[in-house]
């Protein structure tokens, strides 16, 4: 006897009006949505293959959805995932993960923006959309994304974003195009921390800090609270040191703004790289709302740096994002979300020790696996 699976995705999608005229609707907008979850989640990459996926798991799907008119087409899944309001469908994503999440104290939040290349469409003129993810580098786990406005950059999507993030506790890592005091306002106001790249245009605060850290070099930070942590790694022919230092109590020596929320330290990271006989060296600066704690520091900015490795390799790799193709209307910024869903879910499925891309194999031909990653909803 078949075990009937756990499936609540419903109720998480409950808050998304249907866009259709009652007297062109013939599938359940619930259908059409729980099908492309489970078909992006085994691996299926745009419409047709969703329509694919739907036909040959009907039997299956019949069991716990109503398919009234049986699977729907591929242009019906693109129309109506053109017109889905993606505010609507980010809330519910975000009120899914919440609901999911667990998020310990001293949780990095890596915050970046990844461009989908796939959805430039030249013959009218419609640029790439960029899409801005919260990503918890422990828990392995997409928090939110916004999409950037095309007429505008990250630094306007990057506030939106927090605004709809519970961040309590954790360590925001942003990169330079983050440094913004109101972007680190809108961090402390969560009783959160940061630790933001500074950017060398900001002012001249780049420039304080830059000689600060010269100053402090030269006399082996004499009378300046600081603290120093390292890490090396060997493989593939390349050798690199990471040097961290950060400096506390430095808001009189800096004459720091005091509209900086909670600017406590500021951090340096020095990388020594030798490849093929080459060296090379790069330094970095950072403003943060930590103490001095070099370690700390140094984990925050590893943990930011690996959210190419842990999220935009498995986006591009696994579930091949720069390819797809998908343009119209709303529907690259829905079918993003769609694939958040299925990184998070089958991130968070731990039973199966593989990567993602042999768990969306094994979904696509176990429909127990598959209830069971969905079970995690």
């Amino acid at each position: 006897m078949k075990l009937k699976p756990k499936i609540t995705i419903a109720d998480h999608f409950l808050g998304i009006e249907d866009p259709r005229i009652d007297r062109t609707k013939r599938h359940n907008l619930i259908d059409i949505m729980t099908i492309a979850v489970c078909a992006v989640i085994c691996g299926a990459d745009g419409w047709t293959a969703i329509e694919t996926y739907g036909c040959a798991k009907y039997e299956w799907l019949k069991t716990f959805l109503e398919l009234p008119n049986g699977i729907p087409s591929h242009d019906t899944f693109a129309r109506v995932f053109a017109q889905i309001n993606p505010q609507q469908f980010q809330e519910c994503f975000l009120n899914w993960m919440k609901s999911i999440q667990n998020i310990t104290s001293g949780e990095v939040v890596a915050i970046d923006g990844k461009t989908l290349r796939g959805s430039y469409n030249e013959s009218s003129d419609q640029s790439a959309i960029v899409m801005v993810s919260a990503w918890a580098t422990t828990n392995r786990l997409v928090l939110g994304q916004v999409k950037v406005d095309e007429k505008s950059n990250e630094i306007t999507a990057i506030p939106e974003l927090l605004k709809v993030l519970e961040l309590s506790g954790c360590i925001v890592t942003i990169d330079a195009i983050g440094c913004q005091k109101e972007i680190v306002r809108l961090i402390t106001q969560q009783d959160a921390d940061y630790v933001i790249t500074l950017k060398k245009n900001q002012g001249n605060l780049y420039d304080k800090v830059e000689k600060l850290f010269q100053s402090g070099i030269s006399t082996d930070f004499e009378g300046i609270e600081h603290s120093t942590y390292k890490t090396e790694e060997k493989g593939h022919g390349r050798h690199e040191i990471r040097h961290y230092v950060m400096l506390s109590q430095i808001q009189s020596l800096l004459n720091a703004d005091s509209v900086w929320s909670n600017f406590n330290s500021v951090g340096m990271v020095e990388s020594v790289r030798s490849l093929n006989g080459e060296t090379t060296v790069e330094t970095h600066y950072f403003i943060s709302s930590l103490e001095s704690n070099a370690k700390q520091f140094g984990n925050s900015i590893r943990s930011h740096w690996g959210i190419e490795n842990s999220l935009h390799w498995i986006l591009d790799v696994a579930l091949r994002e720069d390819d797809c193709r998908i343009r119209k209307d709303n529907a690259p910024q829905n079918f993003a979300i769609l694939r958040h869903i299925a990184v998070n879910l089958l991130g968070q499925e731990k039973r199966v020790k593989r990567g993602i891309k042999n768990k969306q194999f094994l979904a696509g031909l176990d429909n127990n696996y598959l209830a069971r990653v969905l079970a995690l909803a």
